[in-house]
């Protein structure tokens, strides 16, 4: 594993916007790692195989030279983890927002190094202390790390409720299909996340970026979006492949996100906070079968909804699976 270098400058680094284009083979063997295992099934001897799993390493993002924090990730998009984390954590807000992204080269050449350094442009003030993180935060926590609790709840610079946003259920139901088919790592390791934008009016799927941590996978997205001027992304839906936790919620906010759909469950402070912002939150999106938590006004066929004497319309959204 590439350790981290000392505090300070990165030298003779590559600069760059945006991550470098690979191919789906050069992508893979990236955030993978071969690793000789043993089979064991009942009633049978065991086997010797190869396998992959998902690669893990340590991402310190400094700002301005100066560490900020450091995430365990799988390594791949580190600038748009970098910029999206920022976006997150209210810093930036656009592209000219950021000067440029240094990456500090690995042994393994100049996009391989485990520290991404980003310069902001002058006119945008430095992080403050509240949002330093005290130590390496883990690839299931983004929030556990923040120095206060008052400093998870950060202000959106854009605002979601007046978003006009419609969409169809069915159109919604096929989304995490298209997810499912372009998640190439997980193929081979079954052990990554994912997340992806698609535009709620065409259905045509933005960006999907892949990672051990769910929040990590969210920030690339959010960062491809940033790093391409595409802030706020009005009219976008964020899909990811498990649970919606208060963390992405707010991402989904910050970013001007109007709706965040989960392939499982939320949590309580993600339903709160997507009410409180005006986001339309969705989980337990598995077929043709979906639970509205919040504004499923921006669904089109709930307007259709009647209550029946003696019902709760609330609890008429939808049906909640049963949990397998």
């Amino acid at each position: 594993m590439t350790s981290l270098p000392a505090s300070g400058r990165c030298t003779a680094a590559s600069t760059y916007r945006h991550s470098p284009a690979w191919s789906i083979l050069e992508y893979v063997a990236h955030i993978t790692v071969r690793r000789r295992v043993t089979r064991v099934r009942v009633g049978h001897l065991p086997a010797e195989r190869a396998d992959f799993v998902a690669a893990e390493e340590p991402l310190e993002i400094r700002v301005d030279g100066r560490p900020l924090t450091v995430t365990m990730r799988t390594p791949g998009h580190d600038v748009e983890l970098a910029a999206g984390f920022l976006v997150s954590e209210g810093v930036v807000h656009d592209a000219a927002d950021i000067r440029t992204a240094r990456h500090c080269p690995g042994s393994d050449g100049p996009d391989s190094g485990n520290v991404v350094d980003v310069f902001l442009a002058d006119h945008v003030a430095p992080p403050s202390p509240g949002i330093e993180r005290n130590f390496t935060t883990t690839s299931s926590c983004g929030v556990c790390g923040k120095t206060s609790i008052d400093a998870v709840a950060t202000e959106s610079h854009f605002g979601v409720d007046d978003d006009p946003l419609r969409l169809s259920p069915e159109a919604l139901a096929g989304f995490p299909d298209v997810l499912r088919s372009a998640q190439t790592a997980f193929d081979r390791t079954g052990g990554l996340h994912a997340a992806a934008l698609f535009d709620g009016e065409t259905g045509a799927m933005l960006v999907i970026r892949e990672d051990i941590g769910r929040h990590n996978a969210v920030d690339k997205v959010v960062g491809w979006a940033v790093l391409n001027g595409r802030l706020p992304l009005h009219g976008a839906v964020l899909l990811v492949s498990g649970r919606a936790g208060f963390e992405l919620a707010q991402k989904a906010v910050m970013a001007g996100i109007p709706l965040l759909a989960a392939v499982s469950a939320p949590s309580s402070l993600a339903v709160e906070l997507a009410e409180a912002a005006g986001l339309t939150l969705v989980g337990f999106l598995r077929g043709d079968s979906m639970v509205a938590y919040s504004r499923p006004d921006r669904l089109e066929t709930v307007d259709s909804i009647v209550a029946a004497p003696g019902d709760d319309p609330r609890d008429l959204v939808a049906e909640r699976p049963r949990r397998p």
